[in-house]
């Protein structure tokens, strides 16, 4: 026996070894990601860390903005979207890349009800911060399939804030559970994991996360509380990481960076930069008083470039002409994806008509902002109507009685100093007949451009340039149609 003791020290020698490696790497893999390992039991949240996972949404909607690295799906798959979110406005201006990201990479600026993309396939796999200033060109509105993919990692990002916390209660009797602990950035921080999200919460914000039932599986056959999304939450209440999966079970992790937290500069068609609103001056509001004389001197005409994205996905683009001493506007139109085929549209005294035409070739080459034919096509098969038919007719028509009696506004307020032309102009928004009109009038009064805020809280524009109107356009007679009969 004392001849095996030799043996069986070298043996327990070997397994301390092995155990002692084996420390040693998870300490370097912790070192190296930044966090250590959470300890292996869990348990039932404590009164405290209930209270704070009940409130990490409000001290989110608190901070205001963050800095955001987000991963939707793993491996070959994964799209990784790296930017900001603001959530007192709210808005998300992100650099979506990764292997996955196909059609969505590019940058990207969303509200929770609209998005808008700048699409890039030959940028870089790995994204970068968006450029604070973003680009000008080429933004279109998208209309992602919700609940999964950039659809649902935006619907999370905008639910990670909240005005109000949850109810405690639910948490303190079982509905969380308590993970372990980490450091992230050098700060200890408690995993969490609950569903958290309101009953009330918003039917896309159901549809995007998975959600914890009594008889719901997990992706991969785990239990249903493992579906519920995990917090990782700093002793502030302050959300730092949160993993889960959309309703599809595509993993997505956030993490949240409250140091790098520029205010995001919106697009256009999500409003602009942001300014310092204040009440118009007494100058100010006689230069808007002054508008229609000033639109009707000199040639009393502008060319037009149309900007209008409608609806949820609609991307109209067009140029032509606007007479105000005339009261007619003739445009063609197109959507961006239809380039073939444009609608000709022109408002009158009489009132609005349109007409779908083919595009040959070179006009198709001249791009989606091409004038439309001279002269008027006599034989497009013209529909006519009284009043706008939708929220572009409703644009135009607000820029032809620019130069007419206008009704009083509700309010009108200065939003910003801008440049447009060469020119520095005042940027008025007015609100008048269940409308939002915006003004960009340089010192002259001159109007550069008119934007109307849409049904889907997108701006739609019209970019005016003076000049003579070409002949052909003026006159033009045609008959009203007749009125509707009320039945």
């Amino acid at each position: 026996m004392e001849e095996d003791a030799p043996g069986r020290r070298r043996i327990a020698l070997v397994a301390l070894v092995v155990v002692a490696v084996t420390a040693a790497a998870a300490l370097v893999a912790g070192l190296l990601t930044g966090a250590s390992a959470p300890t292996a039991t869990t348990r039932a949240l404590t009164d405290d860390e209930a209270e704070r996972l009940a409130a990490v949404r409000v001290g989110t909607y608190r901070d205001v903005r963050a800095g955001v690295r987000v991963a939707v799906g793993t491996g070959a798959g994964r799209t990784d979207l790296v930017g900001w979110v603001d959530w007192s406005r709210p808005l998300a201006y992100l650099d979506v890349g990764g292997p996955g990201a196909g059609q969505d990479r590019g940058l990207v600026q969303a509200t929770p009800s609209a998005v808008v993309q700048r699409p890039d396939p030959a940028a870089i796999v790995t994204p970068a911060r968006p450029p604070l200033v973003p680009p000008g060109d080429r933004w279109r509105l998208r209309n992602p399939p919700p609940g999964r993919g950039l659809a649902g990692a935006l619907t999370v990002l905008f639910a990670l804030a909240a005005d109000r916390a949850a109810p405690a209660a639910p948490l303190r009797a079982g509905g969380g559970r308590w993970l372990g602990r980490e450091t992230l950035g050098g700060d200890p921080v408690d995993v969490l994991q609950a569903a958290l999200w309101p009953a009330t919460a918003p039917a896309a914000t159901a549809t995007a996360l998975a959600t914890n039932s009594s008889t719901a599986t997990a992706p991969g056959g785990r239990p249903a509380a493992d579906a519920d999304p995990r917090w990782w939450v700093d002793r502030d209440a302050r959300l730092r990481r949160w993993a889960g999966r959309l309703a599809d079970g595509t993993p997505m992790t956030v993490d949240l960076d409250r140091v790098d937290r520029p205010t995001p500069w919106p697009v256009d068609a999500l409003g602009g930069r942001p300014g310092l609103p204040r009440a118009a001056t007494d100058e100010e509001t006689a230069r808007l008083g002054r508008l229609a004389t000033r639109l009707r001197a000199g040639t009393g005409s502008a060319a037009v470039t149309v900007t209008a994205p409608l609806g949820s996905a609609a991307n109209l683009r067009g140029g032509g002409w606007l007479s105000w001493s005339a009261g007619v506007a003739y445009l063609s139109v197109a959507e961006l994806d239809t380039l073939g085929r444009r609608t000709l549209r022109r408002r009158d005294r009489a009132g609005f008509a349109r007409a779908d035409v083919p595009v040959g070739p070179h006009a198709a080459a001249a791009g989606p902002s091409a004038a439309p034919p001279l002269p008027l096509p006599t034989g497009a098969g013209w529909r006519l109507a009284g009043q706008p038919v939708d929220e572009l007719d409703a644009l135009v028509d607000a820029a032809v009685r620019a130069a007419g009696p206008t009704p009083d506004a509700t309010t009108t307020v200065h939003l910003r100093s801008d440049r447009r032309a060469g020119r520095p102009v005042d940027v008025f928004e007015v609100r008048r007949q269940g409308q939002r009109l915006r003004y960009w009038l340089d010192r002259s009064g001159f109007l550069h451009r008119l934007e109307l805020r849409t049904t889907g809280g997108l701006w739609a524009q019209l970019e005016l340039t003076p000049g003579p109107l070409p002949a052909g356009i003026v006159p033009a007679h045609r008959k009203p149609p007749p009125p509707t009969r009320p039945r």
